[in-house]
């Protein structure tokens, strides 16, 4: 196979120096050229364009949101952004990812070679799914542990009461951001109560949300211990923290607790698809959606044979057709939809019916 052609392109030569070698030390990439700002990637890449971008955000001449915004607009290419700026405040970070970013590393002012060194592994894999990733549709290993580690599995078929109240669980991770955006908007006020895990850093998803529920009719917010799940609203996991969906009579309500990474991943979608399944079964509506790896596979398939009604986005919407693909694998997709059939779908739900 060909090696993974990535160009880095940040003002420090520190950074450019370390994070070449970083990621050649990987033999299946190779840094094609490291350069100081857009302007010298722009002319760099009328000769050779690159797999995979790992670009800084403050630069001179040009910043990387612009950068981006242009490269997307002319030739849509992966890119991965390394920047400071990302740690000042998840605001920037939302622009990136609004602007067709597929992953985001926060580096530190100081520290910043050992930082980087420390890093290595998440820049690597970083590059590695952003080489994946499908962004043409888009305008250190630990140890691997599934939801047991947070909640055992149902031991029978659910036997809940079904009340009036339903529950729509999503699931999604690399590509996510844009996706969400595009169904949370057209859903109206009436939608039933929704909860989301989107793979995202501690410190993102408030800001995240925050942007959401301005352009949104629901109310969005980031999910805090005990929120109610009601019509109209939906609750995003919070970066760095599992969220369980739990019953108490006919209302639903959030935890938010800490806990292991779950397929490598803290919000885990198989924790709260898992928790959903035992909480609300056939009251509830799964879906999963773009982004690498299999995190919701199996809870997917837990919440199918529970009694819930379940949803898969298609590859060819998905940035990353991972995630869904696997459920798909795994039996536990009901049916599979465009992302733009999503919104559609969940509304069907409130009826009861799903349209094959």
């Amino acid at each position: 196979m060909s090696r993974i052609k990535v160009m880095v392109v940040d003002d420090s030569a520190v950074v450019r120096q370390v994070v070449t070698a970083l990621l050649a030390r990987d033999p299946g990439i190779e840094v094609v050229a490291a350069v100081a700002d857009p302007i010298f990637a722009m002319n760099r890449m009328r000769v050779q364009w690159p797999d995979v971008l790992v670009l800084d955000i403050e630069m001179p001449r040009m910043d990387g949101i612009t950068f981006l915004k242009k490269i997307m607009a002319e030739r849509p290419t992966p890119v991965v952004i390394c920047s400071t700026l990302a740690e000042q405040g998840a605001e920037i970070s939302m622009a990136a990812l609004a602007a067709g970013a597929v992953a985001i590393i926060t580096k530190p002012k100081l520290g910043l070679k050992q930082f980087l060194e420390d890093a290595s592994d998440d820049l690597v894999s970083a590059v590695k799914a952003a080489a994946r990733a499908n962004v043409a549709v888009l305008r250190g290993a630990s140890a691997r542990h599934t939801a047991d580690v947070i909640l055992p599995a149902l031991d029978k078929p659910s036997t809940l009461i079904q009340t009036t109240e339903r529950v729509v669980a999503l699931g999604t991770s690399t590509g996510g951001t844009q996706a969400l955006e595009e169904v949370l908007t057209a859903l109206p006020r009436v939608t039933p109560g929704i909860v989301i895990v989107q793979h995202m850093p501690e410190k993102f998803t408030a800001a995240f949300a925050q942007r959401l529920n301005g352009l949104c009719q629901i109310e969005v917010k980031e999910a805090q211990n005990n929120d109610r799940v009601i019509n109209g609203r939906a609750l995003i996991a919070p970066g760095g923290k599992h969220m369980l969906l739990k019953r108490n009579g006919a209302q639903y309500h959030v935890e938010v607790i800490d806990g292991p990474l779950v397929n490598r991943h803290r919000p885990s979608v198989d924790v709260l698809f898992r928790s959903v399944a035992k909480c609300a079964g056939a009251n509830a509506l799964g879906v999963i959606m773009t982004g690498m790896g299999d995190d919701g596979a199996a809870g997917l398939f837990e919440m199918r044979q529970a009694g819930a009604r379940t949803l898969a986005q298609d590859e060819a919407s998905c940035v990353v057709y991972g995630m869904p693909k696997e459920a798909v694998k795994r039996g536990g997709v009901e049916k599979t939809v465009p992302l733009s059939a999503i919104a559609r779908e969940i509304m069907l739900q409130l009826s009861g019916v799903m349209v094959r």
